[in-house]
């Protein structure tokens, strides 16, 4: 019997997979907790086999959890759950050894597969993350690197809602020229289009400094 738990503060989601894991016969919920600090308290008094963590949570985020967890509840191992597909956040839970990475927009199945996988001492990756590619590429410069100073400025605008028209105007320039930015960081950063471009932007909002 795999044992696990969850640390999300969104309920809805944690009574989907709760929903999902009812269909199996050998993973077991132990709890769940709606922040970070309330999931590290009841690891003080229940063993798991394995925690399923969200990045950005309150009182305690997801990044911190990871690194107490694998400092101090060894040998319980940690998935990451979470909408953010950026590298720079899949490279910090690398940083604090966690053993897989799923996406929220992925099928619960594949959190299944990876509960089975890790439980066999692999490491599960989603395949869908928008960074995989550079989260394990060591030669690859990494996205927020590839922008110059007045790119990500104009990225923190995009961010923030404002339009071409409004971004070049605060920054006393042409609108063809924020345009030709955006291009050029579409470009940069692998994305598809100018949705693509807000939700990148909105990603980076929250920062795994």
């Amino acid at each position: 019997m795999i044992k696990i738990a969850i640390a999300d503060d969104h309920q809805a989601l944690i009574d989907g997979v709760k929903l999902k894991l009812d269909e199996t016969d050998d993973i077991q919920l132990a709890f769940t907790a709606n922040n970070g600090q309330q999931f590290l308290d009841h690891l003080k008094t229940e063993t798991i086999d394995m925690a399923i963590i969200d990045l950005k949570m309150p009182k305690m985020d997801g990044i911190q959890l990871t690194k107490e967890i694998k400092t101090n509840f060894e040998p319980t191992k940690v998935i990451a759950f979470s909408m953010f597909d950026q590298a720079d956040a899949i490279n910090k839970m690398k940083s604090e050894n966690a053993d897989g990475y799923i996406l929220k927009t992925s099928s619960l199945d594949k959190l299944i597969q990876a509960i089975y996988a890790i439980s066999r001492g692999e490491k599960y990756y989603d395949e869908s993350i928008n960074g995989i590619t550079y989260a394990f590429s060591e030669e690859t410069e990494q996205p927020k690197n590839m922008l110059s100073k007045s790119e990500r400025q104009i990225l923190e605008l995009i961010a923030s809602g404002k339009t071409s028209a409004e971004i070049a105007d605060i920054r006393q320039t042409a609108i063809s020229t924020i345009d030709t930015h955006r291009r050029n960081m579409t470009n940069k950063l692998r994305l598809s289009g100018k949705g693509e471009l807000l939700r990148y932007a909105m990603d980076q909002k929250y920062k795994f400094d």
